[in-house]
């Protein structure tokens, strides 16, 4: 029998879903008031007189005032905002900054004003609504649930608050979610991530856990703690009420198997799309592939194909200029004061009635040493299909390309730690048919192996826990930190050098013990 709770989180479901039906049934009406609302707002702040705001009607005078920029490029602007100054992005000050690593910036600092702060939560209620409506599966509110997130303790700056976006959105939680939520404040507190898993694990261990959300590797992390300390062979002799697992920040794809090894069951998952910069999408249904985009949400979104990138005027695309399974560079304009902003992520759309979109990877993570321009949704897909073709359960990976063999051709070399031992003989056959899915896939990958420019991809197995260890060497354990999938340099991977468990390659095998 429901409770009361059960009952009117229902009603509210209904409610949620056909709002955004309203919308996203309008999608181009909807994103051009989203855009001249911006604009409107922002008119008399320092960059809205510095790009002519008051001239900004259409979206062609949109294109013609404000210029594609990253982070780099508007550093001055939000340099001026760090520093305390009124009204240079967006009306009034910042309420926070979410700090994420920068390249040549360092660290960054995304602003999130009272007017897009709503939204970052707003996303991650919808999609549990559209859930819930959708599979009538309410019990996991009764029962307790856990966010794998940063700490929740943030810092001042210039009297604005600032610190991980998970450890703000942290103090958001919804009300009806709030008494089951775990881990305890003081815990969630914890910087040092192994620590904080392993007093997460201790903490939550005896509870009714039902639904678990975070980024994938770190989650794993915590389940191999569970298992650990409780001696049970899978998640669900541990929680055997957990039902839902909730993610955002990479493609769950990849890590399927190692979930479903170490769950002992199939469960219900929910994707969402969020950044610091904002809530791009999330799963609205349990049926359809793809992440519902937020058109209503205060951003305003242009697309510019990854191949026009390299242009020095690239063309830009609103909503309704889009096309399926085109890959984008995903470009936002918001209310917290980033315009023309360039994401650095690559999505393609799956649908178009309504706008749904998968992320294909990030814009500077890529291969193309020598012009294959193969991208992370493809490397996933091609040893994904490989691994369950063969029943390996790979843990993680990332792929770089080998450019200078001391003899024969150049190669891409995937860097591949396994869940529990893996014979050469398995290796052999998942290398072939991954490097044969990536021919499949990406043409031109294709065509530099048949006419011997490459040679097949090469396997390098790395250590148990070699990622992780990694990860911790650089400063980067836990929290929202991803892998790249593949990096069009030997970076990561030098630095991988010691985690390998093999040494040396065989055209055979891709190594030699």
């Amino acid at each position: 029998m429901s409770s009361i709770k059960e009952t009117l989180v229902k009603i509210y479901a209904k409610y949620v879903v056909k709002k955004t039906e309203k919308w996203s049934k309008k999608p181009v009406e909807t994103q051009e008031k989203v855009m001249k609302k911006l604009i409107s707002k922002a008119k008399k702040t320092k960059f809205g007189k510095d790009h002519n705001f008051d001239k900004i009607s259409t979206y062609r005078d949109f294109i013609k005032e404000i210029p594609v920029r990253d982070y780099e490029g508007i550093k001055t602007y939000i340099d001026k905002v760090v520093q305390g100054k009124k009204n240079i992005l967006w009306p009034g000050k910042p309420i926070y900054f979410a700090k994420t690593s920068g390249t040549t910036s360092g660290e960054k600092h995304i602003p999130i004003t009272k007017d897009s702060m709503p939204f970052h939560i707003k996303g991650s209620v919808e999609a549990t609504m559209h859930y819930i409506l959708e599979t009538n599966n309410t019990a996991f509110l009764n029962k307790k649930i856990i966010f794998l997130q940063g700490s929740p303790v943030l810092e001042n700056l210039n009297g604005i608050k600032t610190g991980r976006l998970s450890g703000i959105v942290a103090h958001y939680t919804p009300a009806f979610l709030r008494k089951n939520t775990m881990p305890s404040w003081k815990t969630n507190c914890i910087e040092d991530w192994e620590k904080k898993v392993e007093k997460v694990s201790q903490e939550t261990i005896k509870e009714e856990m039902a639904a678990i959300g975070g980024i994938p590797p770190w989650v794993v992390m915590y389940f191999e703690k569970l298992i650990s300390l409780s001696g049970k062979q899978t998640i669900s002799e541990i929680f055997p009420d957990f039902s839902l697992f909730v993610y955002g920040g990479v493609n769950f794809a990849p890590y399927k198997s190692v979930f479903k090894k170490l769950i002992g069951k199939n469960i219900d998952s929910i994707e969402y799309y969020p950044a610091s910069e904002g809530f791009f999408a999330y799963q609205d249904s349990q049926r359809n592939e793809g992440l519902l985009i937020q058109l209503n949400s205060g951003i305003f979104y242009e697309f510019i194909e990854v191949l026009e990138m390299s242009k020095s005027n690239p063309k830009r695309l609103s909503i309704k200029e889009v096309k399926l399974n085109q890959n984008y560079v995903l470009i936002i304009s918001t209310n917290a004061g980033l315009w023309g902003y360039n994401t650095g992520d690559t999505v393609a759309f799956v649908s178009l009635s309504p706008y749904r979109i998968i992320v294909t990877g990030r814009y500077k993570h890529f291969i193309s040493a020598f012009g294959e321009h193969v991208i992370g949704s493809e490397v996933e897909k091609a040893l994904k299909k490989a691994a369950d073709e063969t029943k390996i359960v790979v843990k993680e990976f990332t792929v770089a390309p080998f450019i200078n063999p001391e003899k024969g051709l150049p190669f891409h070399e995937w860097w591949i730690e396994f869940e529990g031992k893996i014979s050469l003989a398995e290796i052999k056959v998942l290398s072939k048919k991954t490097d044969n899915n990536l021919k499949e896939i990406n043409s031109y990958y294709s065509d530099l192996v048949k006419g011997k420019v490459l040679k097949p991809l090469e396997i390098v197995v790395v250590k148990e826990n070699g990622f992780k260890n990694y990860m911790e060497t650089q400063g980067k354990l836990g929290g929202q930190n991803k892998l790249p999938r593949l990096s069009n340099d030997r970076l990561i991977v030098e630095k991988m050098v010691s985690f390998k468990r093999y040494r040396g390659y065989s055209s055979i095998f891709g190594f030699k013990q």
